[in-house]
């Protein structure tokens, strides 16, 4: 079957009416085993997708647990607590395309409760294993894939008991071109016969990219021998290489004779009774002639220490960390261990260091104890970046507030050791804490004005812009109506009430400004007000709202069901037809596969 027959079929499928959820299921399972190659599982739905069905999710900030002492040009970091499947649709409109780096570590799967599907434990006996946790986790990549710069890449931690699995599934989601690597990491340093079989020592991160753009740069904290370049000059240390090589296949134009400094002619030498050839030609020879180095009867080229080499696969070294210096992480913090088995923040600061520079934008969406936003801010004290981080965790056992936040408020306020060593904070930083809300997703006049009311701290994030003023045009600003924010050129205006454009346009046309002010206002259309704002059109960028949040969701989210009649007179009637909503969305996969 062709791929656009296949997509026509998914969306058939998706469109049927009358289908119960397994039975959509089992449909697109069947047209799955049509497949020549690829990973094939079970579908099984989870529950927050019933949920996303009706509501649509939203962030909301935490103002009491911001901590912006940083100052104005201090990453803005964000830590959202909720379902990281909601948090990754709400990131969809803030962040598509604007992530550079994705490091997470997933459930393992390992069948010793450590997964959690719909509110129940995933166990060794579930029959159904390794379907739930390839739904889980393609539902939250696909839409990852989305959120990348086109040369951004992820790292995914993993164990023995997904590697093949998520290597397949990575494959289909990013494609195979797109695959970077497996790093294998030593997390074990040796000892441990607690195994009836093999001593597992290593755990696995595969990394992707988002396409063939992806960059993964040197490795600069790789150390090298310093016997190596034993020699200095003004272009820095150097060691010596002979020119000439030995050879299966001599090539007879690179046997010819150099002539030294002091009239001493130089031949390829005879190695182990072979002739050996020059490694450059006659030209190069000529051209380059003050590199060569003519000593010991022999001629040499230099090779420079490098300011960093191409990083390796293997992560065998005590210097990416090991279980153990995970745990010492968190207890140096804590005094004791409120989370198991966090990754160490070496190995974490190894994948960014090595992705892209000190501007980039991180996403952790299993964001555990918090350790990659802890690795970001080490990272940019040391070689002085403006990386951001972004964490997506649920509160289960408090542990967003109590771990994951907890920590990195510590580490960027500052904290005593256990054993009384105080350690200085990381003051160059702000955190803001973010909390997932819900708007039905019926397009009633109501729900669109809570929508457009509550998007203020989203559009806030899309903007990386929270500097509020308290008037604008000398005139002062009403929650309820219009907010302004302002950070040098960087201006943006909220319109909540569309009945105040008129004035706000005459506002706008008294102020003299540089670059445009990006202009959101409540619109129940497309439209946001564009012939009204025609006299300061030069002046303004105009979004309507809530339009541009339903336009990102209706790509993403589970088609709605259609309500009863009676259901729906007693809401508020419709401010536009509902009738464009997503079919299959990024949880079907790219090209028609559901």
């Amino acid at each position: 079957m062709k791929a656009t027959e296949r997509h026509n079929l998914v969306d058939r499928i998706m469109n049927l009416e009358g289908l119960t959820d397994n039975e959509r299921s089992a449909l697109l399972g069947l047209l799955r085993e049509n497949k020549t190659y690829g990973l094939v599982w079970e579908d099984k739905p989870e529950e927050i997708e019933e949920r996303l069905r009706n509501e649509l999710p939203v962030l909301v900030e935490d103002i009491a647990k911001a901590l912006i002492d940083g100052g104005d040009y201090a990453p803005n970091h964000m830590l959202i607590e909720g379902d990281n499947l909601e948090a990754l649709i709400t990131l969809a409109y803030t962040h598509a395309g604007k992530i550079d780096v994705i490091y997470i570590d997933p459930p393992y799967n390992t069948g010793n409760k450590d997964f959690i599907y719909n509110d129940s434990f995933v166990d060794s006996e579930d029959s159904y294993r390794h379907s739930k946790w390839l739904s889980f986790m393609s539902k939250r990549l696909r839409i990852a894939k989305k959120l990348l710069s086109d040369n951004g890449v992820i790292f995914i931690s993993i164990d023995d008991n997904e590697q093949a699995n998520l290597k397949l599934l990575c494959d289909e989601i990013f494609g195979q071109k797109n695959f970077i690597c497996q790093f294998v990491w030593k997390k074990k340093q040796g000892g441990g016969n607690d195994s009836n079989n093999v001593v597992t020592e290593h755990e696995y991160a595969i990394c992707y990219g988002r396409t063939s753009n992806a960059y993964i740069g040197l490795d600069i904290n790789y150390v090298l021998d310093d016997k190596l370049y034993p020699f200095k000059d003004s272009n820095g240390e150097y060691g010596l290489v002979t020119l000439d090589k030995a050879s299966i296949q001599i090539s007879q134009s690179l046997i010819y004779e150099i002539i030294g400094p002091d009239g001493t002619k130089y031949f390829p030498r005879i190695v182990k009774g072979k002739q050996s050839c020059w490694r450059w030609s006659k030209a190069k020879v000529q051209s380059q002639y003050d590199e060569l180095v003519f000593k010991n009867d022999k001629v040499y080229t230099k090779y420079y220490r490098p300011k960093g080499v191409t990083p390796r696969s293997l992560l065998t070294d005590a210097r990416y960390g090991r279980t153990e210096s995970g745990n010492d992480d968190i207890k140096e913090i804590f005094g004791g261990k409120p989370f198991s088995y966090p990754k160490p923040i070496m190995l974490i600061k190894h994948f960014l260091s090595v992705a892209l520079g000190g501007n980039a934008t991180i996403l952790d969406f299993f964001a555990g104890s918090g350790t990659t936003l802890h690795a970001v801010m080490q990272l940019n004290a040391e070689d002085g970046g403006k990386r951001q981080c972004i964490l997506c965790t649920n509160n289960e056992n408090g542990i967003c507030e109590n771990v994951t936040y907890e920590r990195n408020k510590r580490v960027i306020s500052g904290y005593t050791k256990p054993n009384g060593e105080a350690v200085e904070g990381l003051h160059d930083n702000n955190l803001r804490y973010y909390r997932i809300d819900f708007v039905g997703r019926s397009r009633s006049t109501k729900n669109m004005r809570r929508l457009a009311a509550l998007s203020t701290d989203m559009l806030c994030i899309k903007e990386n812009l929270y500097d509020e003023k308290k008037t604008f045009a000398g005139m002062p600003t009403f929650k309820n109506i219009y907010r302004y924010f302002e950070h040098g050129d960087h201006k943006m205006l909220i319109i909540y009430d569309e009945r105040y454009v008129d004035e706000i346009v005459n506002m706008i046309a008294k102020v003299e400004i540089l670059t445009p002010i990006k202009v959101y206002v409540f619109s129940p259309s497309e439209d946001p007000w564009e012939a009204t704002f025609e006299p300061v059109i030069d002046k303004v960028e105009l979004c309507a709202l809530p339009q541009a949040i339903y336009n990102t969701y209706k790509r993403i989210l589970p088609k709605r069901r259609p309500q009863p009649l009676d259901v729906i007179v007693k809401e508020d009637a419709p401010a536009v037809a509902d009738g464009d909503e997503n079919i299959g969305g990024l949880f079907a996969a790219e090209g028609g596969e559901a």
